[in-house]
């Protein structure tokens, strides 16, 4: 019967026997355990030879003895020949020291498990009857598959130190948020969200996770920014994990910087994890790539709250240049306008995108002439992503085949 527990390598010597390439995924376990390792062989391959020298490793160049193991915490046999690791694994034993057998792990005292690892949690799987790698492989991987996607308990449980993960959350649905926000997710203690992006995963958290609602809507501000940081900076010196959830990415008009600062400011250890940001992944939801060879090479993306600039103005004149505009459906008159007094062509091409990558979504395409009495007319809202330039006619990704029967 096998009995599994997690051995404190660093500082300790293990000795390696064997110098091939097995020995050499051996060694580069050992050494990222923080074991002082002891290489016996008379040749090494050439990556084996290469780790070993990059980490100082001790090399025996020799056949192994007995004598070897003088000091030894721990031994693994990895020679490619049975007699040669069965005389290792039967030295071991005569000294009391636990010996791994890479050549038949049924033979040996220890044996290494299937392993993985998520932020400071290193799970092991090994069969306890026998010798099954396989088995173990396909469970070990079936519990990394959970891991990453942030469907199992991985909370802290003993206190620790506080931190903050700022999270990228996407343009909302639940599986386009990347695999590490997931997983910071399922670990976190405290959630400080918005009103925009995946919130569809606060539905799993564990019990006794505390939710805080920071969304922002017209009209509608639960906090300043400022009582933002302020949450962030006293939930995390209370000790505890906290993730602050936007939408899209936190540095493209998410205000992830000041949030950032504040962070810092107080000492507070603070990660940003990126997000899919809505400027390109609406547009992209609706068929419209930002940029396309021979038609667009340059992206101006503008929030539709502030001022048209006369780099703006610029942009919209330029014909290579799509013109991203976010939340800018109430102020559209204000860019159109800007933009025709300019000297810009009134047909270009429009493309409103509504509520993009959700059930809601919807396209209105128009020109920039039209674009307000057609926002208008069609009571378009916010959120929506306008897209300004050529890349947004409706034939751009037909087929020359395709053209005749889209205009018919």
């Amino acid at each position: 019967m096998t009995t599994i527990m997690g051995l404190e390598l660093s500082g300790r010597l293990a000795v390696l026997v064997g110098g091939g390439d097995v020995a050499g995924r051996r060694l580069r376990r050992l050494l990222e355990g923080g074991a002082q390792v002891r290489l016996v062989a008379p040749d090494l391959a050439e990556g084996t030879a290469e780790l070993a020298a990059h980490h100082h490793v001790e090399w025996v160049r020799d056949r192994f003895r007995p004598a070897h193991l003088e000091g030894a915490w721990l031994a693994h046999t990895a020679t490619g020949d049975r007699t040669a690791d069965a005389a290792v694994v039967a030295a071991c034993d005569a000294a009391r020291i636990w010996c791994v057998n890479a050549g038949s792990g049924a033979h040996g005292s220890a044996r290494f498990t299937a392993e993985t690892r998520s932020d400071d949690v290193q799970i092991g799987v090994v069969s306890a009857s026998g010798v099954d790698p396989r088995r173990s492989g396909r469970l070990r991987d079936a519990i990394a598959a959970r891991l990453r996607e942030g469907t199992l308990p991985v909370r802290r449980v003993r206190e620790g130190a506080g931190s903050v993960h700022l999270v990228g959350g996407g343009p909302g649905p639940e599986d386009l948020i990347t695999v590490r926000g997931r997983r910071l997710i399922a670990e976190a203690d405290v959630i400080v969200h918005d009103r925009l992006g995946p919130t569809g995963v606060l539905t799993e958290l564990e019990p006794g996770v505390e939710v805080i609602d920071v969304g922002k809507a017209p009209g509608r501000h639960t906090m300043t920014q400022e009582q933002i940081g302020r949450v962030l900076v006293d939930r995390a010196r209370a000790g505890a994990r906290v993730v602050r959830l936007k939408g899209g990415d936190p540095f493209v008009y998410g205000r992830g910087g000041e949030e950032v600062a504040a962070c810092l400011k107080a000492g507070v250890p603070i990660e940003v994890v990126p997000g899919i940001s809505s400027v390109i992944a609406v547009p992209q939801a609706a068929g419209i790539p930002v940029t396309h060879r021979g038609v667009a090479g340059a992206v101006h993306v503008v929030n539709g709250q502030d001022e048209v600039t006369a780099a703006t103005v610029s942009a919209l004149n330029d014909a290579a240049t799509t013109v991203i505009v976010i939340m800018g459906v109430s102020a559209i008159g204000r860019f159109t306008a800007a933009a025709l007094k300019s000297g810009t062509d009134p047909r270009r091409p429009v493309a409103f995108i509504e509520n993009g990558h959700s059930p809601a979504q919807r396209t209105i395409r128009t020109t920039l002439g039209e674009a307000a009495d057609d926002a208008a007319r069609h009571a378009l809202r916010n959120p929506s992503v306008i897209v300004i330039g050529e890349v947004a006619r409706a034939d751009l990704l037909l087929p020359v085949s395709d053209l005749a029967l889209e205009r018919a």
